[in-house]
């Protein structure tokens, strides 16, 4: 199961009037802490939990709690200290050292849901927007959905302070939207592990003997279509990245060209330097006036020969780009100089 809130949205919505559900949002970090502010988790009262607030250390002591919020229908907050020694995260032996603030909110119909319909709707259309959520020490519950006109998003939630309340302010979006273009064999990983990180995944490939459901359960949808016609599908808006794969040069080329015109934020070829500038020159592109920067070869230097490995380097760099980071060590156990120990 992925984290995704769409996800956990999933198993909470067919449910959510014949079982009492709390949201647990962390709202507020200090130091080192498994999950960030903005983190959401679903308890009911079957005991089940979806989602994950501390990796798996402080959950049942939080579903503790929401029982206590179901009962009440009232919220709480709640804080996990790893520095201090008479908390129950010092206690467990847990090592983090940081500490971690969490609201816990009941979903009730009184209570709008939360706002949770309406945010899953958007979300599944592929739309952006902005969740509020009252932070209160008085058991009260309030909770606000505003719709992103812009797809520009801030990079992290916020505690404002507005009418001597405290609001977390979280913008939502859906999964990164990823686009396959070739179904060989070696895009089967591909595909996969991109849904096990919660993306959502479209394949496409027009040669009638690729794409064969029983080889790609995991895609969300498998396309067909001429070319010309995949760039009109009602998905491709959605579409945050496209890794190009088909293993023929003038597929390849046509889709490059082709995605020039796109919203897509990472694109990338497999295959060396030397079939790029081939793939390019048959679509009459050069790399410097590309609209959108081609990466290819694909992926991140793992040292990766096989199909998994190469799947797993591709998507660690498509995820890297998606997030703004600079895909590196964070340890720096990786030497500049070698790549290596």
């Amino acid at each position: 199961m992925n984290n995704h809130l769409n996800e956990l949205l999933k198993h909470w919505h067919p449910l959510r009037d014949e079982h009492l559900w709390v949201l647990a949002t962390v709202y507020k970090t200090v130091g080192p802490c498994y999950r960030r502010a903005g983190a959401m988790m679903l308890f009911n009262d079957l005991g089940q939990q979806f989602g994950l607030l501390s990796g798996g250390c402080l959950e049942a002591d939080i579903q503790r709690h929401a029982a206590r919020v179901m009962h009440n229908k009232c919220s709480l907050t709640v804080s996990y200290d790893g520095s201090e020694e008479d908390d129950i995260t010092f206690q467990l032996g847990i090592g983090c050292g940081g500490t971690v603030h969490i609201v816990l909110q009941p979903i009730l119909a009184e209570l709008n849901y939360l706002n949770l319909i309406e945010v899953q709707e958007h979300l599944n259309q592929g739309g952006t927007g902005l969740y509020s959520q009252l932070i209160a020490t008085d058991g009260k519950v309030e909770t606000r959905w505003e719709i992103s006109q812009s797809s520009v998003q801030k990079p992290s939630p916020e505690l404002i302070e507005k009418d001597n309340q405290t609001w977390l302010l979280t913008n939502l979006s859906p999964p990164p939207h990823l686009l396959v273009v070739g179904a060989g064999v070696d895009a089967q990983p591909v595909v996969q592990m991109a849904k096990t990180l919660g993306w959502i995944v479209t394949l496409w490939d027009s040669r009638p003997a690729n794409g064969r459901r029983e080889h790609f359960m995991a895609a969300d949808q498998i396309l067909r279509q001429p070319l010309d016609l995949l760039i009109q599908h009602k998905s491709a808006a959605q579409w945050n990245a496209a890794i190009v794969m088909s293993h023929n040069l003038q597929m390849d080329a046509d889709t490059i060209r082709a995605l020039q015109g796109s919203a897509i934020e990472y694109l990338a070829l497999l295959g060396p330097v030397s079939r790029k500038q081939q793939v390019l020159a048959l679509a009459q592109l050069e790399e410097q006036e590309l609209c959108i920067p081609l990466a290819g070869p694909a992926g991140l230097n793992l040292g990766a020969e096989l199909p998994e490995g190469i799947a797993l380097s591709i998507l660690a760099e498509c995820h890297a780009v998606l997030q703004g980071a600079a895909g590196q060590s964070l340890s720096g156990v990786l030497t500049a100089e070698t790549g290596s120990r």
